[in-house]
């Protein structure tokens, strides 16, 4: 059976408080697999010419492996954020070890020299460069011995990505608001949190300024809209997720009451998408909404528990539909759902 031992002890931790190690081991054995695994891959590139007809290990040293390069990224993040939370964590030398060879300093040069050719400017945009920030910062903040050194090695990545978001944003008129990659919410939340962590005034202001251009007068979001047919991201809370970052409690709180007014309803509720085949690249995005949906869930609660506190029961229900999937067997879902999972849970505790 696909779910065997692993899907009975899920749902034996229904509704945990914490993520417990047993839970971490699990989801870490998915990017240490595929953290240096090259094939199969996706390769979004623009080509010129044979010439740029390489390897996805030629193209991209540093994120090659998972499937793509913005799973590879996120793959690397879930591994120093659960390096970072459990001292105890399994094969914890050989997860720090793929981390080095990935993340030199060799390596991410060869990534800056891609993302700086004429033709490939927007590659990745913005949802790669959303969780290359994340990585940063969860290397930066981390205490760990190995970290510092491999932070130093992406910093010019990220100072690179900050510049484009600078330059892009105040070009893009209107928002993105599907449910996949290019949403345009979903990327400047993690981007907000590291201007944040840095004190970089100026690429807050950049953020907090397109964001309110985008979204300030929005109302009433179709929430009986969603989920689209592949969505692993949900554009109604993607949207409250970056708007809670950029504005006071004040602020969020009345404008959330003309955009979101039927989540302050006790009576709320909000079925969990339902995924109808784990081996469709496509349709398992699904579960990704069921975490995405779960941690915009947990970070409104937690903010404001007095108003939000019947979301809670929601976020843990998603979180607990899928999370049994994330292990099965299918590298469509397997690549990538670990890193929304935790995602999931550290928005949680």
């Amino acid at each position: 059976m696909k779910y065997s031992i692993f899907f009975v002890f899920m749902v034996g931790q229904l509704f945990s408080q914490e993520l417990t190690i047993d839970q971490a081991n699990h989801l870490a054995t998915l990017p240490i697999k595929c953290l240096q695994q090259e094939y199969p891959n996706k390769l979004n590139q623009l080509l010129l010419d044979e010439s740029e007809l390489k390897s996805p290990k030629e193209l991209h040293p540093a994120f090659y492996g998972c499937f793509d390069w913005h799973s590879s990224v996120h793959g690397h993040w879930s591994l120093v954020y659960l390096l970072n939370n459990f001292d105890d964590l399994k094969n914890k030398d050989e997860i720090i070890s793929k981390l080095q060879v990935n993340l030199s300093k060799e390596n991410i040069d060869f990534e800056i020299a891609y993302f700086n050719k004429n033709h490939e400017k927007s590659y990745e945009r913005t949802y790669g460069w959303n969780w290359l920030l994340k990585l940063q910062l969860e290397l930066e903040k981390s205490k760990l011995k190995f970290a510092k050194p491999l932070a130093e090695n992406l910093k010019p990545l990220t100072e690179l990505l900050i510049e484009r978001y600078s330059e892009f944003l105040p070009k893009l008129r209107y928002p993105i608001r599907v449910g996949t990659h290019s949403n345009t919410a979903f990327g400047l939340t993690y981007a907000w949190d590291y201007a944040m962590h840095t004190n970089n005034v100026a690429f807050q202001d950049v953020i907090k300024e397109n964001a309110l251009r985008m979204y300030a007068s929005d109302e009433n979001c179709p929430f009986s809209w969603e989920p689209s047919g592949t969505d692993f991201l949900s554009p109604c809370m993607e949207e409250i997720g970056l708007m809670q970052r950029v504005l006071s409690e004040k602020e969020f709180l009345t404008w959330m009451r003309k955009f979101a007014p039927n989540l302050f309803k006790n009576k709320f509720e909000w079925e969990t998408a339902k995924v109808s085949d784990r081996t469709d690249g496509h349709l398992v995005h699904l579960d990704g909404l069921n975490f995405s949906r779960a941690w915009n869930l947990y970070a409104l609660y937690n903010k404001y528990p007095r108003t939000f506190s019947h979301l809670k029961k929601i976020a843990d229900i998603h979180l607990q539909f899928s999370l049994p999937s994330v292990v099965d067997g299918n590298y469509e879902g397997e690549h990538w759902l670990a890193s929304f999972a935790l995602k999931a849970f550290e928005a949680k505790n």
